[in-house]
């Protein structure tokens, strides 16, 4: 059977991820979802709103998606639920997570690399997060797991954007971006958010053609020209006044990676720096290739794979994008640069 795609959908506490989980169990769109709510703690405060029996573990709603709920060990949920799948005993082609407002996703994403059996069932399609206009500045101040959110994901959602001037919005969109310059950003006014911005994003696959934001790559080189930063920094930290423990760079060079030194010093890197390195992801000219390698990771779990080939008149530019915790940019950067023919 082919893999059932999953979508891990975090946030901060309020954020809104139950109106839009309501939002996408209750729409008539012709999937069969399982939404499994991942809690931490021994209590679910959510089962009551979108679960009326809380004695019941798993409940069919009548457009034919499935909501469970899951404490503890995940690896034993997911795998328990596409048991009961394969049997025949439960209809659904595909799942969404809610984690607590307060998990890093982290762990979560990790899930589905380092255990074989999950890994035989499932596939993990993107971490989307939404974010609460009105108190995210604050959060992101006080909270690390609200940096974490956002710096994981592939797609962010800002909610209750009635609730702020388009000043702030402005603020909190440029913030977003400078700790994750990898995401796209959309809206979610009361959950009514396009299903198709949710579901089939395949934001964590080694895809080409959603490997780094090439909108975004245009603006950053306009913004290091504007304000005459560094040739490699993705963005100059300090304009905002916001120190986030989490923040994003750009490598990108013209010359192509010696296979060897990369992978030695990548190797290391993930040795040294992986638990601080939340995700990261580029497409690599590599010397001797004609085909781009694609590259991503999550933590200490790296892959690559075969992309495209490059067209006659493509021009070979590697360009690489890490979101991590205080990970010195420096050594990335000079380190990278060593590995180039």
């Amino acid at each position: 059977m082919a893999l059932i795609p999953t979508t891990i959908l975090t946030g901060f506490l309020g954020a809104g991820k139950t109106t839009l989980l309501n939002r996408i169990l209750q729409e008539p769109h012709g999937f069969r979802i399982a939404v499994i709510e991942n809690e931490f703690g021994p209590e679910n405060i959510d089962n009551e709103i979108l679960v009326q029996d809380s004695s019941e573990q798993i409940i069919e709603m009548n457009n034919g998606c499935i909501c469970c709920t899951v404490r503890g060990d995940l690896i034993v949920g997911l795998t328990a639920l596409a048991a009961r799948r394969d049997a025949g005993e439960l209809q659904f082609d595909r799942l969404v997570i809610e984690t607590t407002g307060l998990a890093n996703p982290g762990p979560v994403a990790q899930t589905f690399f380092i255990d074989d059996a999950v890994a035989s069932q499932y596939m993990l399609d993107a971490v989307i997060t939404v974010v609460d206009a009105n108190h995210a500045m604050q959060q992101l101040d006080d909270h690390e797991e609200a940096q974490r959110q956002v710096g994981f994901a592939d797609r962010i959602l800002i909610s209750k954007s009635d609730l702020v001037t388009d000043e702030a919005m402005q603020r909190l969109t440029a913030r977003i971006r400078r700790i994750n310059p990898r995401a796209a950003i959309g809206k979610s006014a009361f959950g009514m958010t396009p299903i198709g911005d949710i579901l089939d994003i395949r934001g964590f696959n080694l895809n080409d053609k959603l490997d780094i934001d090439p909108a975004f790559l245009a603006k950053e080189e306009d913004h290091d020209h504007d304000h005459d930063c560094n040739e490699h920094a993705g963005h100059d930290h300090h304009h905002s006044g916001h120190t986030d423990d989490i923040k994003a760079f750009v490598f990108k060079s013209l010359r192509p990676f010696d296979t060897a030194r990369l992978d030695d010093f990548l190797g290391g890197l993930v040795q040294v720096y992986g638990p601080r390195m939340l995700r990261y992801k580029g497409v690599l000219a590599v010397d001797g290739a004609d085909r781009k390698v694609l590259f991503q990771g999550v933590h200490q779990i790296m892959g690559s794979d075969i992309g495209a080939r490059w067209g006659d008149t493509e021009k070979r530019e590697s360009k690489l994008v890490f979101i991590g915790k205080n990970l010195p940019e420096e050594i990335f950067i000079h380190g990278l640069e060593q590995c180039l023919v």
